[in-house]
């Protein structure tokens, strides 16, 4: 016989008042634990709770039930169940407020409430107030509320997936505005004698920066600094150190700091703001004197950059110094001079060099971007689509995405060739 929550006219005399001593019906032998649901139900009245047994047994539900009398003996119990139903009158708590603390105990369990007919319209208010929903007494028999015990748990569900997707694509957002802030604008005053042109492409999956970093500052006219440099590692925490050494640059350049102790200094940064000693930086910086048409360069331990001028590409032949961080040294200056009013003089990381040609063991390295760079369908290439399109046959030949950060700074000047 199909039996209704009470209300629907049994005489209370035939229903025999039972208990749950035990937390509930017990776990069927034949069923796997990881299909069954918990309900926990709030209730002071022993016969409801006899029938809201009675009506998940006789459906073969799959629920095991324990039975609260109070909402003080609910908080004990409540940990670990899937699902709250709750009678809105009890003897420690009436109503909307009861409904509210159970709210606050159930952690990530749904909650369903039970009311009467007379005070259906608190049903409505208590999924307002975050009910996942209400049933009527007397309005149910054992097929409806095993449903509706389980739609409730997977509107929980769904609503704390939705909840944690919105917080993750709140954080992810948020980090994006941070690290889209922390890429550098160049300082540049003299945009009419000179084009920068910048890339950056972070080896971490979703992320803006990486331990890549690079910039650019004019003190005065005619003189603009470049850098860019390299942070070992592929972590948030490298890419934190590279801001900090980027920032640092900038900082020692506007105070003008010596040109010799500019390096010095970045690595004693590094050295107190790393967190392991076996972290590292390798460095190239340029110092253009416009009004000279010269440059000068010092490496770290970083790959050379490239001058482009006269249809001819070379890497600047100044010496490779000592890795930032390994053992303080000054780098060695190497003043260059440009051949002639149109030249481009491209800086990168080292992540785009260390791409594969073809299956085996073979780097792209300096040479073969070199040789990248002079080809005659590269001269076709507009000056400020040239890292961009650089990036992308590194990747063509690399046969797939490269696995390194790349930062690539390009400065022009005339017609940059």
């Amino acid at each position: 016989m199909t039996r209704s929550v009470p209300g629907v006219g049994l005489p209370r005399a035939t229903v025999a008042p039972l208990a749950y001593p035990h937390g509930g019906l017990g776990r069927h032998p034949a069923l796997p634990p990881g299909e069954r649901m918990r309900v926990l139900l709030v209730e002071d009245d022993e016969g409801d709770a006899f029938l809201v047994g009675e009506l998940l047994a006789e459906t073969n539900s799959m629920i095991d039930l324990l039975v609260a009398t109070s909402l003080s003996e609910a908080r004990q119990r409540v940990v670990g169940v899937d699902c709250v139903l709750l009678d809105l009158g009890l003897p420690d708590a009436q109503g909307i407020d009861g409904l509210r603390q159970v709210l606050d105990m159930a952690g990530g369990a749904a909650v369903c409430v039970l009311t009467g007919r007379s005070d259906e319209h608190l049903g409505i208010v208590a999924v307002a107030e975050g009910a996942q929903d209400y049933l009527v007494k007397g309005t149910v028999d054992g097929v409806l509320l095993t449903r509706a015990l389980r739609y409730a748990v997977e509107r929980k569900r769904a609503d704390e997936n939705a909840r944690r997707l919105r917080e993750v694509e709140l954080r992810q957002a948020e980090s994006a505005r941070l690290e889209r802030g922390l890429l550098p604008t160049p300082l540049l005053m003299e945009r009419d004698r000179i084009a920068v042109h910048t890339f950056y492409r972070p080896g971490r999956h979703a992320a803006l920066i990486g331990g890549d970093f690079y910039d650019v500052v004019q003190t005065r006219p005619g003189r603009i600094d470049l850098i860019v440099g390299d942070v070992c590692g592929h972590g948030v925490d490298e890419a934190a150190l590279g801001v900090e050494l980027r920032v640092a640059w900038r900082a020692l350049i506007l105070a003008g700091v010596p040109d010799d102790e500019v390096l010095p200094a970045l690595e004693q940064v590094l050295m107190s703001e790393r967190r392991l000693q076996e972290i590292f930086a390798t460095v190239a910086t340029t110092r253009l004197d416009l009004d000279a048409n010269r440059a000068t360069v010092r490496l770290a331990g970083h790959p050379p950059p490239l001058l482009i001028a006269g249809g001819e590409v070379a890497p600047v032949p100044a010496p490779g110094g000592l890795l930032l961080g390994v053992r303080p040294r000054r780098p060695i200056a190497f003043d260059l001079e440009f051949p002639t009013d149109d030249w481009s003089l491209l800086m990168y990381t080292d992540g785009l060099i260390e791409g594969r040609v073809g299956n085996g063991e073979e780097r792209l390295d300096v040479p073969g971007l070199s040789a990248l760079v002079g080809e005659p369908t590269t001269r076709t290439v507009p000056l400020p689509e040239l890292p961009g399109w650089l990036v992308g046959q590194a990747e063509e030949i690399n046969g797939g995405p490269l696995a390194d950060d790349v930062a690539m700074l390009l400065v022009s000047r005339g017609g940059g060739r």
